[in-house]
């Protein structure tokens, strides 16, 4: 089934897939949204609870719902989401557009450092009803340390239970909020948004609610990130479900906040866990249920942590082909599609958790942290969307009435996210920020180091490629000699290649290879071309790759090579008579040239610190050979300087002296 045709079709092993890979995060929200709308200090007021509730059902219904679900579930690449595949959709047309993607995929990883820990917090500090003073911090650390642990073995077999575990949480919720409403229905009167609108406007302090209002839709765009493990139909399907769980589980507990109005709900009450006791609690087995509440709480807590550290590894991965994070290493400890590890986002992302951990202590102090992020990511998706609605003539009035709609929300929820920003919410922005300094500083550096590199006609020096194939007077430097190339065009060559070939040190080969490596914006294309240029002696292969395709240039030349043989287009037997009548292929050595900002350059103040920063993540991050998964053992790696702003000609007067 090809990706069009899986985008177009929802099965119920594909909605069960769903349930278990997108809405982790959405769907563990009723652990503690509405405690954070209520407050631990503030008597439970009756105004707050339909407000919040109507508020609640609102959002998931403006943001979820119409704006991922029904809207930007339609802008897929080749049947991939998230917010590097907009882009990859968007950029030929409007490269501006990169700040918004960085600055949205930077919030998106902050999230994901924030979501472990107060997800699985919140579930385990639920026992407190059997011991008030049990030590939650070291029983959260040790599963989310156990959680990243696992990572490096793949999900594979996990993921299989993913789905029908997630099904047991969303059943599990809406039978224990229904149990509620039956008691309270009252509360149904919250889907007006009448009460909604009375609570942001009359409340004294209403509008800052939207602040814990919004953790309720901080799982939607993820149903965008990961639609082409599920598929757009698939997704619509099993989001009908998977909302009117949580509106069940939300009016349930804001029914049984209705029965405790006047009261302060305190630390150590969560309305999630006090709808798992039964309505008897004259019953003296009225907490027969809690323990295995929390159980399936904490499991789907782990498995909403486990999405997004998946959706993390994916994140960087499409910014490392997209030249916007530096080299890292990246693992496939499966065979399965999309399965992925980077060791080193996997110590980032848990050195975070462990941090925000110990700093916060508590669930409840994580909720000023929790939110402001995916709020500008949301913000970002919305200017991204709406560039793709241009360029997709969607219409004037539609992209405009989209764009301010959702400005106008979204920049409500995060104005009010940053009233909680000395609160904790610093921490996430903080995150945020170093993140999108590296992000920007790698993209920078780039744009400025490709201004540079100069590129002149190859026609110019096809004389001296044939002429040094026949010198014999030079030694044989390799039989096939590999260069990676920046140039675009075929007809191009850098200087810094002519330099290495014929002026450094000359290198005699048989045959010169120029290799280049065109990202596309198609998530999976793998395909090449090649092109003669001096028969037998030049020959250029450009690969296209989609951004998600791993490019380990060592397996896919060998791949061409063997392509080539097999149609008799190139010969690789060895050029020694004594190796070539046994049969004996020739050797292929390959030249990685790496260009080094010199001081023999005059660069402006911001741009100099640009470069040594980059510099500096060069030494922490792959080299080429091994981002390029090169046989190290073939591979000389050639350092230039790159002259970016040559020093100006100084006024330097020769002085004559007689000499007697």
């Amino acid at each position: 089934m090809d990706s069009k045709d899986f985008l177009k079709k929802a099965t119920p092993a594909g909605i069960l897939i769903t349930l278990g890979i997108i809405f982790g995060d959405i769907g563990t929200s009723p652990l503690y949204v509405l405690k954070a709308i209520i407050g631990t200090k503030n008597v439970i007021d009756l105004n707050v609870i339909l407000g919040g509730v109507s508020c609640i059902f609102w959002t998931l219904t403006m943001q979820t719902t119409i704006k991922y679900v029904v809207l930007t579930l339609r802008a897929d690449n080749n049947g991939e989401g998230g917010i590097f595949s907009l882009f990859a959709l968007v950029r030929r047309h409007r490269p501006w557009l990169v700040y918004p993607a960085i600055i949205g995929g930077c919030a998106l990883l902050a999230d994901g450092i924030i979501t472990p820990p107060i997800s699985v917090s919140s579930a385990v500090e639920g026992l407190r009803i059997y011991n008030p003073d049990i030590p939650t911090v070291p029983i959260v650390i040790a599963i989310i340390t156990m959680l990243f642990l696992f990572q490096q073995f793949g999900t594979n077999l996990v993921g299989a239970a993913f789905g029908p575990m997630m099904f047991i949480w969303f059943s599990m919720i809406a039978v224990l909020g229904g149990i509620q409403l039956l008691y309270s229905p009252e509360i149904l009167k919250a889907l007006n948004p009448y009460y909604a609108y009375d609570l942001l406007a009359h409340h004294p302090s209403g509008f800052w609610i939207l602040g814990s209002v919004f953790l309720c839709t901080t799982g939607a765009e993820a149903l965008y990130s990961d639609l082409g493990h599920c598929g757009r139909q698939n997704v619509r399907v099993s989001w009908t479900f998977v909302k009117t769980t949580l509106l069940i589980s939300y009016f349930g507990q804001g029914a049984w906040l209705l029965k405790h109005t006047g009261e302060i709900l305190g630390e150590e009450r969560n309305p999630f866990v006090e709808i798992m006791k039964t309505s008897n609690a004259s019953d003296p087995h009225h907490l027969w249920f809690v323990i295995p509440g929390i159980i399936i709480s904490t499991a789907a807590t782990i498995i909403a942590s486990q999405s997004l550290i998946s959706g993390s590894y994916t994140l960087i991965s499409e910014a490392m082909r997209l030249k916007l994070w530096p080299k890292v290493r990246v693992i496939f400890p499966t065979i399965q599609r999309g399965q992925l590890f980077v060791p080193s986002v996997n110590f980032m992302l848990w050195l975070g958790c462990v941090g925000v951990m110990l700093y916060f202590q508590e669930s409840s102090h994580m909720e000023a942290a929790y939110g402001l992020s995916i709020t500008v990511t949301m913000l970002m998706t919305t200017i991204l969307i709406s560039n793709y609605f241009v360029i997709k003539r969607y219409g004037s009035f539609f992209t405009w009435g989209f764009l301010l709609t959702y400005i106008v929300i979204e920049t409500s929820f995060l104005i009010a996210n940053l009233s909680k920003f000395m609160h904790g919410g610093w921490v996430s922005l903080v995150i945020g920020s170093g993140l999108f300094l590296v992000m920007w500083v790698w993209y920078k550096a780039r744009r400025i180091r490709a201004r540079y590199i100069e590129f002149v006609h190859v026609d110019q020096y096809l004389k001296l490629f044939t002429d040094i194939n026949k010198d014999e007077e030079i030694p044989k430097f390799a039989t096939h000699l590999v260069y990676l190339t920046k140039a675009n065009r075929a007809k191009d060559i850098e200087t810094s290649i002519v330099y290495s070939i014929f002026r450094k040190k000359p290198k005699r080969a048989d045959v010169y290879w120029l290799v280049h490596v065109d990202v596309q914006d198609e998530p999976h294309t793998m395909e090449y071309e090649v092109k003669t240029i001096i028969p037998g002696t030049l020959i250029r292969v450009e690969f296209k790759l989609g951004f998600r395709i791993d490019q380990k240039i060592n397996v896919l030349f060998r791949s061409v090579i063997e392509d080539l043989v097999r149609n008799n287009e190139v010969d690789i037997s060895s050029r020694y008579p004594s190796l070539r009548n046994n049969h004996m292929a020739g050797d292929f050595r390959f030249v990685v040239i790496d260009k080094t900002l010199t001081y023999d350059n005059e660069l402006n103040f911001w741009n100099r610190i640009v470069l040594n920063v980059y510099n500096f993540l060069k030494t922490i991050s792959l080299s080429d050979e091994q981002a390029f998964g090169l046989d190290t053992s073939s591979v000389i790696t050639e350092k230039v300087p790159l002259i970016v702003t040559p020093v100006r000609k100084f006024n330097l007067k020769r002085i004559f002296r007689n000499q007697q």
